[in-house]
């Protein structure tokens, strides 16, 4: 399942070691990390990134969820992204982009507290037990949520309302005399342009994750090779 997780550590040197568990989970084939950081809160409650990762090819791609989430932690006055962070900061405030609940953001906000550091990232796992137990040996608060896609739901709504007030101008058109007929036929123009905006729009995200899709299968089939070799390494050691 594609989570968005969130370790909180009491300090930075803790939250590179838990990238550093990470990065070991996915070479044993536990987990598949796409994109990570570390965010610390300062004494003064602003954010910053203190380091940003793509952990795999397909990283650039969704970043947009990552840093959407850390920039709903820090918000638009309190965050701080280095210039090589390759965080985007007009889609950074988005909570459709972050892709996780209102709630997932408050619950980390809250447990982020003033001098805590946390490590952020966006991982493929099929049980929790691994990033677990490695991460809370190291001192670590586990917070994670599975990542959903609204905006298209909202979007195929926003769609198929404006197709029904593009029907009602038509049929308002046809029934209009010459001088509100013009301005009907204005609004049903301008209402088109919309819809055809929102289609494309729709049409290139759709392409975009089609793409996504497609290289997280292929770091997963890689790991999941790196996870046959290493047991049948295990398998032909004598004991």
């Amino acid at each position: 399942m594609e989570r968005m997780l969130v370790v909180i550590f009491d300090d930075e040197t803790k939250a590179y070691e838990g990238k550093s568990a990470l990065r070991q989970l996915e070479r044993e084939g536990s987990i598949s990390a796409y994109a990570g950081a570390v965010v610390a809160r300062k004494a003064d409650g602003t954010t910053s990134v203190k380091q940003f990762d793509d952990f795999g090819p397909v990283g650039s791609l969704v970043g947009t969820s990552l840093g959407s989430l850390i920039g709903l932690l820090g918000g638009p006055a309190g965050l701080a992204i280095g210039a090589a962070s390759g965080l985007a900061l007009g889609a950074t405030f988005d909570l459709e982009n972050a892709r996780v609940g209102g709630d997932f953001v408050d619950d980390v906000s809250k447990s982020l507290k003033p001098t805590k550091v946390a490590l952020i990232a966006e991982i493929e796992e099929d049980w929790t037990t691994p990033v677990d137990t490695r991460m809370e040996a190291l001192g670590g608060t586990v917070l994670r949520r599975a990542l959903s896609d609204v905006r298209e739901d909202v979007r195929e709504k926003d769609i198929a309302a404006m197709k029904a007030d593009l029907a009602q101008l038509k049929a308002e058109a046809a029934k209009a005399r010459a001088d509100r007929r013009a301005k009907l036929q204005s609004r049903i123009h301008q209402l088109k342009e919309k819809i055809d905006a929102q289609q494309q729009d729709a049409k290139e995200r759709r392409r975009a994750l089609r793409t996504r899709e497609k290289v997280k299968r292929d770091i997963l089939k890689k790991n999941a090779a790196a996870a046959g070799r290493a047991l049948k390494q295990l398998a032909s050691t004598r004991l």
